[in-house]
């Protein structure tokens, strides 16, 4: 036993003496940085169907293909948080978060997706959340669309059809009237390179489906892009000054690594950023506007070779590009893996027949234990899509709107803890060192959740739900008590306690999620 307290003592010696750069020059975050947690309307809320809800696409979907979702499972419970967001919010509290972002479900208040219905319970209900939070200092950030598209809606083209635009801004602006006088932050999109392109990039090449499904993600892009324009001409013309509110996008990046510093890995690397971020990031923040002219130069090429009949590389009017470029007041990034680039799997010509793409680079990097989903943990990947970000488009303030780690739930999550430090240490690195513009953090998620495609197969939750209980359990996990000490503190702190030094830090296995601190420790 002795032998194994000098062990202990050694590790712990150790692992303080062999502290990092950024531990080494003691950067912390300035007391105006902000820091958050994220849900989503129908990945939490439940109640799919509680008074006067509408259908939306993933209800639809989920009960029509349940074989689509990988455990057949479905949000029509989910969290409960319909019923329990006030709990959801003392766990906010105990966290000391500055701010809660969530999505509204647009089908829970306008039942048909017009606003010629208009759902009082569901007004009500994010009244009460909006209300509760301020209550409690923690500010709202309100995405007003993250997938949940009303069932009406789609069935008249959804995002491809353009007459969505007039609709969303309809239905936008209800929402400001009834609620800016609270929220001071909105979100219009959040991940619409996911929503737009799934079809595209889920078990398939680029090129085949661009064959198979036409140019539809294009056009579902262009009809996000000009809605969220139009929203913001919309709030910044009528609302903006008199509640004192911004409004922004929230844009998936992965950091696409080249696998040599060759110029045509580099080439690939750099063509990838550009279909995944680019397409809705250029439009929006670069200085001439407009998609990516190297992208568009690639879809061109590719059209024209494989002769599609119903391809068409996407264009902005002059008018469209003046209204999309500038449309934000702030850069919101989800990020959460890094993929390599490799080119050797396809040749990279000036007349490349093949659409060069995200598809020619694969998750492989790994620095660190990977997740039980095919992400790897690569924390270096996060500062470097800030520097692209500052580089790309003369350094905008940055809200990192997602970022987060999927487990199978555990409640003793080191490994969660570990992505955390290491991500944070590098965005620590990225702030002082780099001078990114980066202004918030918000951890994905507040709670286990629907996982869309996945289920409740993966866990990304600081807070373990039971969902096999009624009452929809919360429990604490060990990150939620690692978040707010650094939240509390201001900086990234390895030495929180003797489980983070033993374990987060260097990876020991927990072979029992039951045992006690003293008997991990013991051991």
């Amino acid at each position: 036993m002795a032998s194994n307290k000098m062990l202990t003592m050694f590790f712990i010696l150790l692992i303080s003496t062999s502290v990092s750069c950024v531990n080494l020059f003691n950067m912390t975050f300035p007391e105006s940085f902000k820091f958050g947690v994220a849900t989503s309307a129908y990945q939490v809320e439940g109640g799919w169907k509680e008074s006067g809800k509408g259908e939306s696409v993933w209800d639809r979907f989920t009960h029509q293909k349940p074989h689509k979702i990988k455990d057949h499972s479905n949000g029509d419970t989910a969290c409960d948080s319909y019923k329990k967001f006030y709990e959801d919010i003392q766990h906010m509290k105990e966290l000391k978060v500055d701010f809660y972002k969530f999505s509204i479900s647009w089908s829970r208040i306008l039942p048909n997706g017009h606003i010629s219905l208009v759902n009082v319970d569901g007004v009500r209900y994010y009244n009460e959340i909006i209300d509760e939070l301020l209550l409690h200092g923690i500010k709202p950030i309100v995405t007003l669309f993250h997938w949940d598209l009303p069932q009406p809606l789609q069935e008249k083209g959804g995002w491809s059809n353009d007459n969505l635009i007039t609709t969303f801004e309809e239905y936008a602006n209800l929402l400001f009237s009834i609620y800016g006088n609270r929220v001071d932050d909105w979100v219009t999109f959040d991940d619409p390179f996911t929503l737009c392109f799934d079809n595209y990039f889920l078990n398939t090449s680029f090129g085949t489906s661009l064959i198979e499904y036409g140019n539809s993600g294009f056009l579902c892009a262009q009809t996000v892009l000009k809605a969220h324009a139009r929203v913001y001409k919309l709030y910044d013309t009528r609302y903006k000054e008199k509640q004192g509110g911004r409004i922004g996008i929230s844009l998936l990046s992965t950091w696409m690594e080249p696998t040599t510093q060759s110029e045509s890995d580099n080439t690939i690397s750099e063509l990838a950023m550009e279909i995944e971020l680019g397409w809705f990031a250029h439009p929006i923040f670069s200085k001439e506007g407009g998609y990516p002219k190297t992208v568009c130069k690639q879809l061109k090429y590719f059209n024209d070779e494989n002769q599609m009949k119903y391809f068409k590389v996407p264009e902005l009017t002059p008018e469209e590009l003046e209204m999309v470029k500038g449309s934000s007041d702030f850069f919101g990034l989800n990020h959460f893996v890094t993929k390599i680039c490799n080119s050797s799997i396809q040749k990279v010509t000036e007349h490349n027949q093949a659409l060069v793409g995200p598809d020619f680079c694969s998750v492989g990097v790994q620095t660190y234990n990977g997740t039980i989903s095919p992400l790897k943990t690569v924390p270096w990947g996060l500062r470097k899509v800030l520097n692209w970000i500052k580089k790309e488009y003369n350094n905008p303030e940055v809200l990192i709107t997602a970022n987060g780690f999927p487990d199978s739930g555990e409640r003793r999550d080191c490994e969660r803890v570990r992505y955390i430090n290491s991500y944070l240490e590098n965005l620590l690195a990225a702030m002082h060192m780099d001078g990114c513009n980066v202004t918030g953090y918000t951890i994905w998620s507040l709670l286990d959740n629907f996982d869309w495609y996945h289920g409740y197969t993966q866990k990304y939750g600081l807070y373990h739900v039971d969902f096999a209980s009624w009452e929809k359990t919360r429990t604490a996990k060990f990150s939620s008590h690692v978040y707010r000490n650094i939240i509390e503190t201001r900086k990234v702190n390895w030495t929180y306690s003797q489980k983070d030094f033993i374990m987060c830090k260097y990876g020991f296995a927990i072979l029992n999620d039951t045992e006690t601190d003293t008997e991990i420790i013991a051991k």
